[in-house]
């Protein structure tokens, strides 16, 4: 559990929810005193190690949220072979190798192996077309005889000798400036205008992107990891306006790895640094996002308030209090 502002994080599993990853952590190093049901001494939790304490929070005040750092890249192979090669305008906006390709494709099975593809409700990718190209292949629909739909993809986008991918049967996919790597310096970081990825990615919603040419990135300035935190926790404070409870999020190792680490300093040093390292390139990590400041607005879909039909229901320890 780690937090930050107001907003917190914890890991999440897949196939368990929410604690999974981190109930071993809470097991006591220390024998407690005996507490009474009447009564809790502050003192008693005041000497307790904030690490050992779990946190609960309720569900409406929280989202999981399933983080993607896109698959291998041209930029990715020449920037191995020599750094020098960020530099070069023949990789802007470097796409997906083939090798990359067969990463998204393990990425699905896994996505359809373990049934988060019934639960996300909204996939948010980074404009840029490493990242739609991981965003649409690990999440998008399949095509079925008889049945029209729009693509997420069109066949080939990008020169990339992949075929279509179908916007049947998966949840609606928006394009999101805030969670884009580093801006400026580096071509491969720099997008196309939003006229040029419309007709390859139909099915991509680009309405929340203010600019059809790409005024965020400078040739001569390159973003400070600092400005890359900030812009990442306005990214999840933004995640609050959406109603969506699940959401899988596709986007760069540098923003990941500055957003994440920008958590961790509450929590025991293990579970920060399986959080807060840089991404492998597709790898997943689910995350629980916790709203401490009320940021949105969700009503509980589960919540039930009692008392219907109404009647009498003074607790015994309240009463024994009142004595």
């Amino acid at each position: 559990m780690v937090s930050m502002g107001n907003l917190l994080l914890v890991e999440s599993s897949i196939n368990s929810l929410v604690f999974s990853q981190v109930s071993a952590h809470f097991s006591f190093r220390r024998r407690l005193p005996a507490i009474r049901s009447s009564s809790v001494s502050p003192s008693i939790i005041s000497d307790m190690d904030t690490e050992m304490i779990p946190g609960l929070y309720p569900l409406r005040r929280c989202k999981t949220i399933h983080l993607v750092r896109h698959a291998q890249g041209f930029h990715n192979v020449e920037g191995e072979k020599d750094y020098k090669a960020y530099l070069s305008y023949d990789l802007l906006d470097a796409q997906l190798t083939p090798l990359g390709w067969q990463q998204v494709h393990n990425l699905r099975k896994h996505v359809q192996a373990c049934g988060l593809h019934k639960n996300i409700e909204l996939v948010i990718t980074s404009p840029l077309l490493r990242t739609m190209q991981t965003a649409v292949g690990a999440f998008g629909g399949e095509y079925s005889d008889g049945i029209d739909a729009s693509p997420l993809m069109v066949a080939n986008a990008g020169k990339s000798n992949h075929p279509a991918i179908s916007s049947l049967n998966c949840p609606p996919f928006i394009a999101v400036e805030l969670c884009r790597e580093h801006l400026g310096v580096h071509p491969c970081d720099k997008r196309r205008s939003i006229s040029e990825y419309r007709p390859l990615f139909p099915a991509i919603d680009f309405s929340l992107i203010e600019h059809e040419e790409d005024v965020l990135w400078k040739p001569d300035v390159r973003e400070e990891d600092e400005e890359v935190a900030i812009r990442g926790m306005k990214f999840l404070n933004w995640l609050w306006t959406r109603k969506e409870k699940e959401i899988a999020i596709v986007s760069h190792s540098g923003f990941l790895y500055h957003t994440l680490s920008t958590f961790g300093k509450d929590c025991n040093p293990s579970i920060k640094s399986e959080m807060c390292t840089h991404f492998a390139n597709c790898e997943l990590r689910s995350l629980v996002l916790v709203d401490k400041s009320m940021i949105g607005s969700n009503t509980s879909t589960t919540d039930f308030p009692g008392k219907i039909p109404n009647g009498l229901d003074f607790p015994s320890d309240v009463a024994e209090k009142d004595q």
